[in-house]
């Protein structure tokens, strides 16, 4: 009964169906259901001895993707609804139909189908490794064993909402001087393509010797209107291409990565947040009861820099060997003094997934405030940078005319 399931689901493709019918006593029921098509859903509900009165499948809108966020909030959802007593497919039915996202209710229903038909709700989650990684899946599965799925759920909610909202500081402390580097290549290139000519056309009434800032301005917008797809497609394409290799090759990920912690100002604080996601995802597998080998290979997957991954691989290999946690710690030689002392405490006392907790609460703060000093720094600095790109255009646009105004004068 179990190999039935997965061969139909290898060879035929899965919908979901809304189906009413009569049970045995003659009471209306209805529900949904994920099969392969309208004659198994009706030979299913038969076999449960209901009479199907009509079927119908699911169609569901095209909607926004499946984010990080929405599985954080699925997670808090499912866990609030099983820690106030609600069957686990009620539970389901609940927040997959009360969903703003399409692509959520579907996944959310993909899921509970399979939960019906008996599999076990970490093999479910499992189908879908897009969105459910295999720290998630390990941590439901050692819940499910130990009857503590409620508990693993709040965990992996807190887990999931702070990763989540680490992962926002970071981008947004990273996307603010780029957008603002992006708006200032448009205004110059607006000026270059469209300003700059008009006041060519001005400046050949003049009859002078322009200034060399000017010529150099003008010279530039010429090259600008001229080789257009150059300009704007070079830069354009290098970039696709340069995220393209980021996203599929390791050995630009593992470079970019090590880059990354280097840079001034940005590294350190991307270091904060890779060990304050390192100490958390231990921490929160480690008090779930899972071993400390195998919650280091979830660690090193969840890292999220190639540096700290590679350095966890080590220090699962000394752990393994017999070496303590707090040596090996040290050995990778990426983790501050004071991460390994808190982990050394943790280990002696008995209390490592609470010393964890305390490490990545503390880094977690120190990204908000690295953040928010960084921002109020950058603002001025910035101010500054377009200040000075669009203030020489502009000036070098004028100067002709305040060398006729003096020559009149």
């Amino acid at each position: 009964m179990a190999t039935a399931p997965t061969k139909t689901t290898n060879t035929v493709k899965d919908f979901i169906y809304s189906w009413e019918g009569r049970d045995k006593a003659g009471k209306q029921v209805k529900g949904e259901i994920r099969a392969g098509g309208e004659n198994i859903v009706s030979a299913t509900l038969r076999r449960q001895g209901i009479l199907v009165t009509k079927v119908k499948k699911k169609s569901y809108s095209t909607g926004q993707k499946v984010t990080e966020k929405d599985i954080a909030l699925f997670t808090r959802q499912l866990a609030t609804m099983m820690k106030a007593g609600v069957p686990l497919l009620q539970s389901f039915d609940i927040v997959g139909k009360g969903h703003s996202n399409p692509s959520v209710s579907k996944l959310i229903m993909e899921i509970r189908g399979d939960v019906e038909t008996g599999t076990s709700l970490s093999q479910a989650f499992r189908k879908f490794p897009l969105y459910f990684d295999p720290l998630f899946c390990n941590l439901v599965g050692a819940g499910e064993q130990a009857g503590i799925l409620e508990d693993l759920l709040t965990r992996l909610a807190i887990y999931k909402e702070k990763t989540v909202a680490m992962k926002a500081k970071i981008k947004g402390a990273l996307m603010y001087p780029v957008s603002i580097i992006g708006v200032a290549f448009v205004v110059t290139a607006v000026i270059m393509v469209w300003v700059v000519p008009a006041f060519k056309e001005v400046f050949k009434s003049f009859g002078a010797d322009l200034p060399a800032p000017t010529l150099i301005v003008m010279g530039v917008s010429d090259f600008t209107v001229k080789y257009w797809y150059l300009v704007f497609g070079i830069p354009g394409a290098g970039l696709y291409l340069f995220f393209q290799a980021w996203q599929r090759s390791l050995e630009v990920q593992r470079f970019m990565d090590k880059l990354l912690l280097k840079l001034p100002i940005f590294g350190e604080i991307i270091r904060k947040a890779t060990i304050a996601r390192w100490t958390r995802t231990l921490a929160t597998m480690f008090a779930a009861g899972v071993p400390l080998v195998e919650s280091l290979d979830s660690v090193a997957g969840a890292a999220g820099n190639a540096v700290y991954g590679d350095a966890t691989i080590r220090i699962q290999n000394e752990v393994t060997s017999g070496t303590s946690l707090t040596i090996a710690m040290q050995n990778s030689d990426v983790f501050p003094n004071m991460v390994t002392q808190m982990v050394s405490i943790g280990e002696e006392s008995g209390s490592l997934d609470g010393m964890l907790g305390k490490v990545a609460d503390f880094y977690e703060e120190e990204v908000d405030e690295a953040v928010a000093s960084m921002s109020a720094l950058m603002e001025p600095l910035i101010m500054v940078f377009l200040g000075v790109i669009i203030g020489a255009l502009v000036v070098a646009m004028y100067l002709p005319i305040f060398k006729l105004g003096a020559v009149v004068g």
